[in-house]
């Protein structure tokens, strides 16, 4: 389904959608039940031939609006969207949005424009000349305040306040930013993808965003990146497990803040360290939620036999999001709770299979290299949980 812009009504703007936790392309909140992202015609027609028993380990896919480059009158930069023709009502964004604060904070911070990557640097990694543009800006102080901050780790490992959200997902949007100013005139209209946010339901969601298979290139990579990839994967955990972490939030109740994780702390990790993550991931600063795992291995479980007879599809590059909420369900009457956790597979830009459009190659089966992640996956939290 692609659905048609309105012309005659009033542009939407995007938030910044402040749980992305990984990824590389920004991620924007359209509303409380939809985000959407940059179109990649070969992930948009993933979704739009998605086999019937993946789609409830997907986002739900919503079709495609027309977004452009906004400045208003104080100069600060903004995305915003033509509204769905199937939307009646009239679209408002509440003036208590934390994205919306926190995203016109920074605007003001930089003079209302979006800054070079490079003037985004860590004072005390200004001068490494080893670190590109955008890992500076990845790596940047924004220096905002908010009501409930959230805990990242620093170089030496210590835990540092930062604001009430993760920094990955305004980092992203910064560079995507700068990116749009620096390609294309300001009334350029740009596709993107409408998705399911899977998160929206979740009070302080808790989220494990898994790269997964043992090859991250696609069909067609250059030769250049090709080696790259291959080289992050023989140095990482996607060789030896078939994933690594991409990133990761998850709510501490003791403190009230979310531990943050980053795609380089997944690189550097290993079998056995990440290991010790996916427990962390599953502790809330004061007890380890046991009561997630059977849940979390019923799912992944399930979506492993439907991976095993999707036969000729390959996911390269995509990702794993294992989600639940970081506050607890209130136990009911009869001393019972329902636990609500989600897994959900995302990024398909290089995803191949039998039919797909400009295929360079055709595969026979299943995707080994997933196959194998989901297998580890699941031998690993079971031994977590005979562990305990």
């Amino acid at each position: 389904m692609v659905v048609q812009d309105s012309v005659d009504a009033p542009g939407v703007p995007l938030e910044p959608f402040l749980h992305q936790v990984g990824g590389h392309l920004s991620v924007m909140r359209y509303d409380e039940h939809t985000v959407c992202k940059p179109l990649i015609s070969q992930e948009q027609r993933f979704y739009e031939s998605l086999p019937l028993a993946m789609k409830r380990f997907t986002p739900q896919y919503k079709g495609t609006i027309t977004v452009h480059l906004q400045k208003d009158s104080r100069g600060r930069l903004s995305l915003v969207a033509n509204p769905l023709t199937e939307n009646r009502g009239p679209f408002t964004v509440s003036t208590e949005s934390a994205a919306v604060a926190i995203w016109q904070t920074l605007q003001q911070t930089t003079g209302g424009s979006a800054l070079p990557l490079t003037q985004w640097q860590h004072p005390q990694r200004a001068h490494s000349l080893k670190e590109s543009p955008a890992t500076a800006l990845l790596r940047s102080e924004l220096h905002l305040k908010a009501q409930v901050p959230s805990l990242v780790e620093d170089a030496n490992g210590n835990l540092t306040e930062k604001g009430s959200f993760n920094p990955w997902g305004l980092h992203c949007h910064q560079a995507h930013l700068s990116r749009l100013c620096a390609e294309y005139p300001e009334n350029k209209r740009h596709r993107f993808l409408l998705l399911e946010n899977v998160v929206s339901q979740y009070k302080h969601p808790c989220i494990l965003d898994l790269k997964m298979g043992t090859r991250q290139h696609g069909d067609d990579a250059s030769e250049e990146k090709k080696a790259r990839h291959m080289r992050k994967c023989a140095q990482s955990t996607s060789a030896h497990l078939g994933m690594r972490i991409c990133g990761m939030q998850v709510y501490q109740t003791d403190k009230k803040h979310f531990l943050c994780k980053d795609k380089y702390y997944g690189r550097k990790l290993s079998v056995e360290g990440f290991r010790q993550a996916l427990y962390q991931f599953l502790h809330d600063g004061t007890r380890f939620r046991m009561e997630l795992l059977e849940p979390i291995q019923h799912q992944l479980q399930a979506l492993l036999s439907v991976i095993r007879s999707q036969s000729s599809y390959r996911f390269y590059s995509s990702s794993l999001l294992i989600i639940y909420d970081g506050q607890e369900t209130p136990q009911t009457p009869h001393g019972s709770s329902v636990i609500k956790v989600d897994v959900r597979m995302i990024d398909f830009a290089h995803t191949t299979y039998k039919g797909s459009w400009n295929e360079h190659t055709t595969y026979d089966g299943p995707d080994p290299g997933y196959i194998f992640g989901l297998e580890n996956l699941i031998q690993i939290l079971q031994r977590i949980h005979e562990g305990q």
